[in-house]
């Protein structure tokens, strides 16, 4: 199904807003990663002072690959009724983003932005232009990798690289097998073979002469 959003997504592309229910209090637009800076300062100059939210989406194989959405929402600039006060505008606009390209920051427009697009580039690497402290925020600074990407390992990349025991997998156990309280055991001395073969020569001979590491 193509996409039903105005502009649609150039090619024939599946755009998951189009296969959702309607939002009776917001609209929802798409922009290209070129015009959604001036989108979104055209939005907040047409009242839609709050971003209620920032995130990303990785719809691998599509391309453009990811979207970052914002969500928007417009607040009385004068006194307001129950009722209008009840039934806020939102506005939700999805931008499409290729690996490698940069997204604008919007911090100068909402600050709260900061850290939103700290969180999308720590787990999808996405990067944000003009933004003045763009480095991780939930995993370690020395992670490898993007953890929200659909192409990431299930496992992580240092797990990927140790060895993964078939005496662990449940596959592999009878039904009704008592534990035998020894599975710790076998995998440490797995990996510590796997070690031992990964080191240099030398090293490991200095090893077997009892020489400290």
């Amino acid at each position: 199904m193509p996409s039903t959003q105005q502009p649609p997504i150039a090619g024939a592309v599946v755009d998951p807003t189009s296969v959702r229910p309607p939002i009776d209090d917001a609209t929802i637009e798409r922009v290209d990663v070129h015009g959604v800076r001036a989108r979104l300062e055209a939005l907040k100059a047409e009242g839609y002072t709050m971003l209620l939210d920032l995130a990303g989406v990785d719809y691998l194989p599509r391309s453009p690959r990811f979207d970052v959405v914002y969500h928007l929402l417009k607040m009385p600039t004068a006194a307001a009724s129950v009722q209008q006060v009840g039934a806020p505008q939102r506005f939700r606009l999805l931008c499409g983003v290729n690996d490698g390209e940069a997204v604008p920051s919007a911090i100068d427009l909402w600050p709260n932005a900061d850290w939103a697009e700290r969180e999308i580039f720590d787990l999808f690497g996405i990067t944000f232009s003009g933004h003045a402290d763009l480095r991780r925020i939930q995993m370690p600074y020395d992670w490898v990798g993007h953890p929200l990407r659909k192409d990431y390992p299930l496992r992580g990349p240092a797990q990927e690289r140790s060895p993964r025991p078939s005496f662990g997998l449940k596959s592999n156990v009878l039904a009704g097998t008592p534990p035998s309280g020894r599975t710790l055991e076998a995998l440490q001395e797995q990996v510590k073979k796997a070690r031992a073969a990964d080191r240099p020569e030398a090293e490991r001979d200095g090893l077997a002469g009892g020489e400290p590491t």
